[in-house]
C-alpha cells in the first residue's frame, strides 16, 4: 500500500487546513475516518468470500476425488463377491451332484427326536431350586388349591 511517514502526514495535514479552514476540518476528519473504515470493512469482506469460494473449489474436488474412491472400491467389492458367487455356485454344483450319488446311512427312518424329558431329569436337584424350575407335575386345580389361604385363618363373621 502507500507508505504515509509522518513528515507526508503533517504535510497533508497543514494543506487541508488551509484549503478546508479550521472550523470544518473535524467534520471532513471525521467523515474520511468514516469512510477508510467503510473501506476496509469492505475489503475484509471481499477478501473473506474470496477465501471462502477457493475453500469451497477444493471441497468440491475432494468431494469428487471421494466419490470416485468410493465407486471404485464399490465396483471391486461387488466383482469380489460376483467371482465368491460364481465360485460357491461352482461347489453347490458339485456337492449337489455328489450328494444324490450316495445314499447317507441314516436315511432309513424319520429323524431320531431327543427326549427333552430326560434331559431335564438329568438337571440336580439343587439347579431346579435354585432357578424356580417345577420338580412335580401339577394340575391347575390343584395348583389353585395350594396357594388358596386356609380356611382356619378366616376371622368369623355373624
Amino acid at each position: 500500500m502507500i507508505d504515509f511517514g509522518i513528515d507526508k502526514l503533517a504535510l497533508i495535514g497543514a494543506v487541508a487546513l488551509i484549503v478546508i479552514g479550521p472550523e470544518k476540518l473535524p467534520k471532513v476528519a471525521r467523515t474520511v475516518g468514516l469512510l477508510l473504515g467503510k473501506a476496509q470493512r469492505y475489503l475484509s469482506e471481499v477478501k473473506s468470500e474470496v477465501n471462502r469460494s477457493i475453500e469451497l473449489e477444493e471441497l468440491k474436488k475432494a468431494k469428487a476425488g471421494l466419490e470416485e474412491a468410493a465407486r471404485d472400491i464399490g465396483q471391486s467389492v461387488s466383482a469380489g463377491l460376483q467371482e465368491a458367487g460364481d465360485a460357491l455356485s461352482e461347489q453347490d454344483q458339485l456337492t449337489a451332484a455328489s450328494f444324490y450319488d450316495e445314499q447317507p446311512y441314516y436315511s432309513s427312518g424319520k429323524p431320531v427326536r431327543k427326549n427333552w424329558r430326560l434331559k431335564r431329569g438329568a438337571m440336580p436337584l439343587w439347579y431346579k431350586q435354585q432357578h424356580g424350575i417345577r420338580r412335580h407335575v401339577q394340575s391347575g386345580a390343584a395348583r389353585v388349591a395350594r396357594f388358596r389361604p386356609s380356611v382356619a385363618s378366616k376371622p368369623r363373621q355373624h
